[in-house]
């Protein structure tokens, strides 16, 4: 295992423990922000992610997620933010978590070397999905299991791991490999290996949703404004992009049933949601193009 670079002592880390408060915490953060930059190595292959999770999204497949242990939970805080933040419907997003979601509150070690249980959870995937596989390791079973079902099934394949020549990364259609240096409590990926990896799902699932239309100059316009926080977010977007009154853009949300989409739409010229709507189904969704259909009734193209 000491030749595993997820598992090898840190060069820095004798005597850790009889060092000061302040020099521990130096050292941890140091180490944050050794493995933060790991993703700049793997920036081409989460593009080539994006791409796969996008068109199988677009095709109305499934977006599957599946991890153990501290990979799992990174795997699970980004699956369950996309259906708020971009509007994808939760049921094309699933989680497989070894152990399922109950082991949240004690996070024991042995679903993630249970096979069966792995093969059995990943009866849920499909041909068309893609399937997110993340092991900091690159060879948890459970992972290896998904990953080896999911091919099977004919379904489209992301791995992500820390260790270069990954189990993990053999069939996969997406390798990205996170070089992460050792950690400073050896074998602790939850640490630097975590933060690598929670960065490249945020640049994944990010990425991902711009290329489906969900993002608008910086502002995710397909977000699911479900309390007031979020409506008073969605009316400063459609205010900002159409260049219309705070007040109006809240009328323009109630008229279009909460969607930036439809309200900025509104703002820009459309005579009523329909037509917005009509407008988004002809750009697949994507809010520049519909825009251009009624930019010269209101001068709207002056502002965006």
């Amino acid at each position: 295992m000491s030749r595993i670079a997820t598992e090898a002592r840190h060069g820095k880390a004798e005597g850790l423990d009889r060092l000061d408060p302040k020099e521990i915490l130096t050292l941890l953060a140091m180490g944050q922000q050794e493995a933060a930059s790991a993703v700049d190595g793997a920036v081409e292959a989460i593009a080539k992610a994006a791409d796969l999770v996008s068109l199988t999204l677009r095709a109305g497949g499934k977006l599957v997620y599946a991890g153990a242990g501290s990979s799992g939970l990174m795997a699970m805080a980004d699956a369950l933010e996309l259906p708020g933040t971009y509007g994808i419907p939760r049921e094309q997003i699933v989680l497989l978590l070894a152990g399922g979601i109950s082991s949240l509150t004690d996070m024991e070690g042995a679903p993630e070397d249970d096979v069966a249980l792995a093969e059995k959870d990943a009866e849920i995937i499909a041909a068309g999905d893609c399937v997110i596989c993340v092991s900091a390791s690159g060879s948890t079973p459970y992972a290896l299991a998904i990953a080896r079902v999911a091919k099977a099934s004919g379904a489209r394949i992301v791995a992500m791991a820390n260790n270069a020549g990954a189990k993990l990364f053999a069939d996969a259609d997406a390798a990205i490999l996170l070089a992460t240096p050792p950690e400073l409590v050896a074998g602790s990926t939850r640490m630097g290996a975590g933060t690598a990896q929670k960065i490249a799902f945020n640049m994944l699932s990010t990425l991902t949703a711009v290329q489906l239309g969900h993002v608008h100059d910086g502002h995710m316009v397909n977000l699911r404004a479900d309390n007031e926080k979020l409506r008073v977010r969605a009316a400063r977007m459609v205010s900002e992009i159409s260049g219309t009154g705070i007040d109006e853009a809240f009328r323009q949300m109630q008229v279009a049933g909460g969607s930036v989409k439809i309200a900025v739409l509104l703002a820009a010229g459309a005579p009523d949601a329909d037509a917005a709507r009509e407008a988004l189904a002809r750009s697949g969704g994507v809010l520049r193009p519909a825009l251009a259909e009624f930019e010269n009734s209101t001068g709207f193209h002056k502002r965006a």
